[in-house]
């Protein structure tokens, strides 16, 4: 299961959302450059940009206070290549079955509604994780079929710290519908039109995703590139 490092509500309004992408754009900048530099002077600054970023947290909604949020920030500084900021790896599974419907959990961290979806384990595979995310939040058996996207959670609102989630398309093979007692309130088979409430994101993912189900030739869908990349279609 996907979980929110910052402690922070999973539904932000669009401007909270918009703040929290750019304080972790500039937190990232800023450890990573902390990663590189011998240079005190430059240290310096960096670490003024991360209290920066984390005023920019706070503003936004952060149940943490500006000073906890440097600390953890800067607890992941790493030296040369390893101190290199970049997104999780977040992996989801599309799952259909022969009556079309798709396979949704309720998240008992936020009680919102998404496809099963977990962090990218080490030694495994992309489509391997997607199985055992599957299986393990779900009870559902399931075979994948084909990689039908790769999404920026942050920038949707899926989540509030960076995130490239890679989701494939899978078949149901078996198995009972059986709640994770921990990572979900619920779990069922719904429709395109007859969803169980609010679903993270189904705008942009679930219309493509109910076409992959009834076998439709889709692409992988993903973020179109933005000019510049920090703002988006309101600004």
């Amino acid at each position: 299961m996907v979980a929110d490092a910052q402690g922070t509500p999973s539904t932000p309004n669009p401007l909270s959302q918009d703040l929290i992408r750019w304080s972790e754009a500039l937190a990232g900048i800023a450890r990573t450059g902390l990663g590189f530099t011998e240079n005190p002077y430059e240290r310096e600054r960096f670490e003024e940009v991360l209290a920066v970023a984390a005023d920019m947290r706070v503003s936004a909604g952060s149940a943490f206070d500006r000073d906890t949020l440097v600390y953890e920030w800067m607890s992941m500084v790493g030296q040369g290549v390893a101190g290199y900021q970049t997104p999780k790896i977040a992996v989801g599974a599309v799952v259909g079955n022969d009556e079309g419907e798709l396979l949704l959990i309720q998240r008992s961290d936020s009680g919102v509604w998404l496809y099963p979806t977990g962090w990218a384990d080490i030694g495994y595979s992309a489509s391997e994780v997607a199985v055992k995310e599957v299986q393990e939040e779900t009870g559902i058996e399931c075979e994948v079929v084909r990689l039908i996207a790769v999404l920026d959670g942050l920038r949707l609102g899926f989540t509030r710290i960076p995130l490239y989630s890679l989701v494939f398309q899978c078949r149901a093979t078996g198995g009972d519908l059986t709640p994770h007692p921990m990572e979900c309130m619920d779990v069922g088979w719904y429709r395109e039109d007859d969803l169980p409430g609010f679903v993270a994101g189904f705008d942009h993912w679930g219309p493509h995703a109910f076409a992959a189900i009834r076998g439709e030739p889709v692409e992988v869908l993903y973020d179109r590139p933005r000019l510049p990349p920090w703002r988006d279609e309101r600004f």
